[in-house]
């Protein structure tokens, strides 16, 4: 879901593109490591603040294995780092790469490289199935001894 932002501002450290790009990739990534079968992702931010100030999970129930929705959530917490700076780093988004993405839509396309720029980052999913078989506690553990503090407000 994309809030009332805008995807036609190019200063990548602004979440009105970068966080929507970001959301996607968590999405994609939970649900093709197994972790669940469908999955919507939000954040919030506030204005000055760069670590988001909340992280929505749905998964409409589909959660696989003995995972549960929080779990989940504290999965993306641990593996994606959402504040604006880290964003545009590991989506590459500082890249000059607009033209492209101003036509055809932003979602949904093939993410490839072309002379060393990478397009469609967003859409490459990230390898989440080494918690595919946990506990909630052993991702409670997991979560403990992240770095996730320094990404997230919590």
């Amino acid at each position: 879901a994309h809030g009332g932002g805008a995807f036609s501002g190019k200063d990548p450290t602004k979440v009105d593109r970068s966080a929507a790009y970001i959301c996607r990739q968590m999405a994609k990534s939970v649900v093709k490591s197994g972790l669940c079968k469908r999955a919507l992702v939000q954040l919030s931010y506030a204005i000055g603040v760069a670590k988001p100030l909340s992280l929505f999970v749905e998964t409409y129930g589909t959660e696989q294995g003995k995972l549960t929705s929080d779990d989940i959530t504290n999965i993306i917490k641990i593996a994606f780092d959402c504040r604006p700076g880290a964003i545009a780093q590991s989506l590459a988004l500082r890249e000059p790469k607009y033209q492209e993405t101003a036509a055809y839509c932003h979602f949904g396309r093939q993410a490839y490289t072309h002379q060393g720029i990478k397009y469609f980052e967003w859409e490459n999913a990230k390898d989440l199935s080494e918690y595919k078989g946990m506990t909630s506690a052993q991702v409670s553990a997991a979560l403990k001894s992240s770095n996730y503090l320094t990404k997230w407000v919590d």
